[in-house]
Parts: structure tokens; C-alpha cells; sequence
């Protein structure tokens, strides 16, 4: 079961990191501004808060099994629509429909994950995320850098996606064994209940920020290092891997550690490394030391995602949680799809090296929101 939950999380990111190579290219392609990479975010994140809010009605009536199937498939038609796409419209419902399977897979994984699973599992289901997003830049670099066009990147990666989602298929009866929601007889809160918790609140606003931040470095730190320090496309492309590797590493090796430290103690000091880590993206410095800042900056935000997942019942009780992990998960695709976006526009009305510097300003709310976050009491049942 938990390898199959490995595997669902490749799934997921694969795909997610390619735009940030591609995007120079399919700028080009369809002569568009910078700003123009803001609407795939808001597509790809209207799509994905849609299927996660109603993510636990669909594994409940579908299975976990069939669920992962279809959603899967759907991702997989999504990049072959981004391979075979004319027009820019149907470049952007492509981007729809690709969150709309990536929420399916992602708040139920999580919902399951977070009420039977260890921080120590969170974090390295959460590594798997970053396996497929560290391959897939890295795919999409080979396929620009040899010559041939974006499409083809998005074409192999459909056809992984779909044989992935074959393999959920022959193994749907096993996942239908387990549901993606705790089997918790405690009383159950209403939607109107959660929503009006400051913690709630504020975990919303956390996984807003957090998600906008690790996407935004991932998707502008291609095009920055390219068009804005002429940095060839081959070294670049691997900076953005070594990013989501750093990632993946990080959770791997904080998986270990979190039941240790303590998850918050953990917490607080990645994410200083994240703003120093970002701080060192944006000195004017070689390649090496941009790399060193992405991956830095990479290992910071390493458990943030997966630790504040874990914490989420022990923070609200298993009545709050259930809604609160897809709220969280909806604010997080809300906010990969804001946050890179106003840096576009901010790129758009200034210029392209003021997006690592809005980049550093993110990761300093990321920091103050934690901050209060982990003074606030947890849960205790009455």
C-alpha cells in the first residue's frame, strides 16, 4: 500500500516543474510576455482547488484505487494536449486539466498519509514528489538542448503518466482495501466550523505562501539565470533539477530526523535557511553561487509541506483536520498559481532580476507566519 502511495507521488511531480524549462520556448512559440506564464498558474490552480475540496466525496465513492486511475489519466491527456496544442487557449484548459487530476492524487494521498502515516513516511512520500519534479525539468533540458522542440518533452512525459496509470489500474482492488479518510467515530465539524479557526486561517495562509515560494523559485529560476545573467540553457536546466533534487534529499534526511528535533524546532531552522538560501539567489554572483542559493534554498523547504501536514490533527484534532488538509491543499495550488504570477508582473512592469528579490520577500512572510503558527496551543480533546 505505502509503495503504491510512493509511486502516486512521482506521479504528481513529474509533470509540475517541465513549464519552467519549456517556458521560454512556448513564450516564443506563441509570442507572449512574461506575464503570460501567471494564467497557466491560474488554470493549472483553479483545476487543482476544485478536485482536491471535493477530493474526499470522490475517494469515498470511488475508491482510492479508481481515483488514482483516473486522475492520473487525466494529467497524462493534459500533456499530451500541452504537446499537440495550436493555440495559446488550448495551451491554458491543457493547464486546467492538468490540476484538476494533480488535486485528485494529492489531497487524498495527503488526507490518508497525514492520519496513518509517520512524519518520518509524510516526508519521504514527499521525497517521491521531488524525484518526479527533479526528472522532469531535467527531461525537458535534454529535449531543448537537443534540438528538438518542447513538444516532445510533453509528449514523453503523457506516456509515462499513462503507464503509470495503468498501474494503478491493475492494482486498483488493493488500494479499495484502505480509505483515504480516517475511520474516526469522533463527532464531525462542518465546513463553516473549520473555516472560522485561527489555526485553520492560518495553516491555510502558510500552505498558501510555502507552495507559492517553492513554485516560484522552481518556474522563474530558468528563465532568470537564461535571459537575465546569460546563463547557457544546459547548466540552468540543471540548477532547476538540483533544486527539487535538494528537495527530495532533504526529506529523505529530515524524515529521519523529525521525530527527533521535533517537528517545529526542524521547521523553524529550515526555513531560515530558505531565506538564506534565497538572499543568495539574488547576489549578482556566477552560476555557482546561484546554484548554491537554489539548493540551499531547496533544503530549507524540504519538510515544510510534509511536516506541517503531519502536524495538521495534532494541531486540530481529527474532526478539524479532514477539512482542514484539502482546504490547505486548495490554498497551496492557489498560491503556486498567485505568487509566480505576480512575480511575472512584477518582472513585467520592472525587470526580470526583481523576481528573486520578491522571491526573498515571500520567504520572510513564510518565516513570520510559522512564527505564529508554533505559538499557538494544539488540540485537546475536552
Amino acid at each position: 500500500m505505502i509503495s503504491l502511495a510512493y509511486i502516486g507521488f512521482v506521479s504528481l511531480g513529474l509533470p509540475d516543474a517541465v513549464i519552467g524549462v519549456a517556458w521560454p520556448t512556448v513564450r516564443e512559440t506563441f509570442s507572449l510576455p512574461q506575464a503570460a506564464l501567471g494564467l497557466l498558474f491560474v488554470a493549472s490552480g483553479l483545476g487543482y482547488f476544485l478536485s482536491s475540496f471535493f477530493s474526499g466525496q470522490l475517494a469515498q465513492a470511488l475508491g482510492i484505487g479508481t481515483l488514482l486511475t483516473g486522475t492520473t489519466a487525466l494529467v497524462a491527456v493534459a500533456m499530451l494536449g500541452f504537446a499537440a496544442a495550436p493555440l495559446w487557449l488550448l495551451f491554458i484548459a491543457c493547464a486546467f486539466f492538468h490540476g484538476l487530476g494533480s488535486g485528485g492524487i494529492d489531497a487524498g494521498l495527503n488526507g490518508y498519509a497525514a492520519h496513518h502515516l509517520s512524519a518520518r513516511h509524510m516526508n519521504w512520500l514527499h521525497a517521491c514528489y521531488c524525484v518526479g519534479a527533479m526528472l522532469g525539468p531535467l527531461l525537458m533540458t535534454a529535449v531543448l538542448t537537443s534540438g528538438r522542440p518542447y513538444s516532445a518533452g510533453y509528449a514523453i512525459v503523457g506516456a509515462l503518466l499513462l503507464a503509470l496509470s495503468l498501474m494503478f489500474l491493475l492494482t486498483r482492488q488493493e488500494w479499495g482495501q484502505a480509505s483515504a479518510l480516517p475511520n474516526d467515530a469522533a463527532p464531525r465539524a462542518t465546513t463553516a466550523q473549520a473555516l472560522s479557526h485561527p489555526t485553520v486561517i492560518l495553516q491555510i495562509a502558510l500552505f498558501f505562501v510555502y507552495t507559492g515560494l517553492e513554485i516560484a523559485i522552481s518556474q522563474w529560476a530558468f528563465t532568470v539565470l537564461t535571459e537575465s545573467r546569460g546563463v547557457r540553457p544546459g547548466p540552468a536546466g540543471i540548477a532547476v533539477g538540483a533544486y527539487w533534487a535538494s528537495i527530495g534529499v532533504g526529506r529523505v534526511i529530515f524524515g529521519l530526523a523529525a521525530d527527533w528535533i521535533g517537528i517545529d524546532t526542524l521547521l523553524r531552522c529550515c526555513l531560515l535557511a530558505a531565506v538564506a538560501g534565497a538572499i543568495l539567489f539574488v547576489l549578482p554572483l556566477h552560476i555557482e553561487g546561484a546554484f548554491a542559493g537554489l539548493t540551499l534554498a531547496g533544503l530549507g523547504l524540504a519538510p515544510v509541506f510534509p511536516c506541517l501536514m503531519t502536524r495538521t490533527p495534532q494541531r486540530l484534532g481529527a474532526a478539524l483536520s479532514t477539512h482542514a488538509i484539502g482546504f490547505q491543499v486548495g490554498a497551496a495550488m492557489i498560491g503556486a498559481a498567485v505568487i509566480p504570477a505576480v512575480l511575472g508582473l512584477v518582472a513585467d512592469q520592472s525587470r526580470l532580476e526583481a523576481v528573486p528579490l520578491g522571491i526573498v520577500v515571500v520567504a520572510a512572510v513564510l518565516w513570520l507566519l510559522h512564527e505564529g503558527l508554533v505559538r499557538r496551543p494544539d488540540f485537546s480533546p475536552s
